[in-house]
């Protein structure tokens, strides 16, 4: 299920379209100002941006701004201000289409579908996601139930190895040969302390330890 943040600071607007968009299947979230839009987008991953221009605190050009610093993420501007100006502005800060108020909820959804299809580039498509879980390996970002996990550098390359093979068996030995490399000469217990913060971190039903053999993320079933 795709997730759209809104921003938008009219309640009957956000109203609209949170219901257009969950009839719809996409997930919808709300944030009524700038800084609390800016504040959810960096909690959680998004599939794509409706972001009003006349917002309080922070106003829209200053949040697509700030969002395209980190984020290629598609964001679809929405506003009663239709001059050749305001346009031009919004596109020169890569957002990537217009829609001025009042708007044909039909006409929105189609563009939100052709954005969606169209994709926002690489990052998106190397996002693995597992359970609760989203990884971007290019970013080294790591998010569980939405809210950024923090993991060392070895911590994120135990799981992307894991989620990017669900359900095979990694013994201690290939972890150590793939990650630490070969020329290492340690105890292959720092796998079995890797693993066991790495399991604080995500609770411990994300590895799965098959006795005798090694470590695996399970296969989610249908």
């Amino acid at each position: 299920m795709k997730r759209i943040l809104i921003v938008e600071d009219e309640p009957d607007i956000q109203e609209l379209l949170c219901a257009y968009l969950r009839d719809a299947g996409y997930a919808p979230a709300v944030a009524s100002d700038g800084v609390a839009a800016l504040t959810l987008f960096q909690a959680q991953p998004f599939d794509l941006v409706l972001l009003d221009i006349m917002l309080p605190k922070i106003d829209g050009f200053g949040v697509c701004e700030m969002i395209r610093k980190q984020s290629q993420v598609p964001i679809l501007m929405l506003t009663a201000l239709d001059g050749e100006e305001q346009l031009l502005r919004g596109f020169g800060l890569d957002a990537d289409d217009y829609v001025t108020k009042p708007f044909s909820m039909p006409v929105l959804l189609e563009k939100i579908r052709v954005i969606l299809r169209r994709g926002s580039g690489p990052e998106e498509k190397n996002r693995l996601r597992y359970r609760d879980l989203v990884i971007d390996p290019d970013t080294r970002e790591v998010f569980l139930n939405g809210e950024t996990l923090e993991l060392t550098a070895k911590e994120f390359e135990l799981l992307h190895t894991f989620l990017v093979a669900p359900g095979r068996v990694f013994t201690r030995e290939m972890l150590l040969s793939k990650l630490w490399g070969y020329d290492f000469f340690g105890d292959e217990r720092v796998v079995d302390s890797h693993i066991k913060n790495l399991r604080h971190k995500l609770g411990r039903d994300y590895i799965e330890t098959v006795r005798g053999v090694g470590y695996r993320a399970a296969k989610e079933t249908s």
